[in-house]
């Protein structure tokens, strides 16, 4: 259900509470409105998060807004909506924060409740960063593992960008592991895909790569 339709539906059992008697059912809209708060919460905290990407300058509601919307998917017991907002509160303290040690409980969380909502999407950005966590940690062969399976299911979603993002890391790790050979034929595929997908931004990350080689 849409956030129009949630609204619309918490307008008719207002209605029904005021106009036909029955307050029984105001709960009932409370969490249509729940579930349209934390899915504005979500969106509002991502577009803060692309911001803070590009000026490098961290808005403190960021963090804030993700926080609530998992509180409210997860008092609505929506598992999906709670494993996509404990993925970029991971990927904030990661990314936004520098700071894996909180980054990686609501990466791992993340990574379980995306499994069981059958959420791919949300998977594949949970193994994306906890590849990212391992090869911090040295654990390359494991970071290489987590990267390559989140790129694989990207490719079965047809997230090109996203395929292109992962072998820019795997190029990352080719090159920490020795295997200059792999990390060349890594940085072309990425490129193939980046301009063919027109992902420019992709296109940045991979130049940066090159220079690595």
């Amino acid at each position: 259900m849409n956030a129009d339709a949630r609204v619309e539906r918490a307008r008719l059992l207002y209605e029904r509470a005021v106009f036909g008697g029955d307050a029984g059912v105001l709960p009932a809209a409370d969490r249509e409105l729940d579930a349209v708060e934390a899915d504005l919460a979500l969106a509002r905290g991502r577009v803060m998060h692309a911001r803070s990407l590009e000026d490098r300058n961290e808005d403190p509601q960021e963090l804030a807004l993700f926080e609530r919307a998992a509180r409210l998917y997860r008092e609505l017991g929506d598992l999906r909506g709670e494993g996509e907002s404990l993925l970029w509160i991971g990927i904030f303290h990661q990314v936004v924060r520098d700071d894996g040690d909180a980054a990686l409980p609501a990466l791992e969380r993340s990574y379980e409740l995306a499994g069981q909502a059958g959420d791919t999407l949300t998977l594949s950005y949970a193994l994306r960063h906890l590849g990212f966590a391992e090869h911090m940690a040295g654990r390359l062969d494991a970071a290489r593992e987590r990267l390559e399976e989140s790129t694989r299911l990207r490719r079965e979603l047809g997230f090109l960008p996203g395929v292109a993002a992962n072998l820019v890391g795997l190029v990352y790790v080719a090159v920490a592991q020795g295997r200059r050979d792999d990390a060349l034929a890594l940085v072309e595929e990425a490129a193939a895909i980046a301009e063919a997908s027109g992902a420019k931004g992709i296109m940045r990350q991979i130049d940066e790569a090159r220079t690595q080689l």
